[in-house]
């Protein structure tokens, strides 16, 4: 499912009243949270859905696999989704 169907699928849930430019808001406004949730508190939990978590990846070598020459790779942090037990069960 990509962005466009999500939208549509939204705009089903919402009733026949919704326009598809209400529910295109929607789903922005839930993303802009959740980043902004990520950003603040390092953690978003929605009950029966899953958490949204900074990971933290420490700094470590590696190769660059077109040289075979080692390279240090800076510490990072992204973004990791953990699916609750109720999310994984419907799967």
């Amino acid at each position: 499912m990509n962005k466009s169907e999500l939208v549509e699928a939204i705009q089903g849930v919402l009733g026949k009243e919704a326009t598809k430019r209400q529910a295109e808001e929607s789903l922005a406004a839930v993303l802009k949270s959740i980043s902004s949730g990520v950003k603040k508190d390092g953690k978003v939990q929605l009950i029966g859905f899953g958490t949204f978590e900074v990971k933290k990846r420490a700094a470590r070598m590696g190769r660059n696999p077109k040289t075979g020459e080692s390279m240090k790779i800076k510490a990072s942090k992204s973004v990791g989704f953990k699916a609750s037990s109720n999310l994984k069960a419907s799967l």
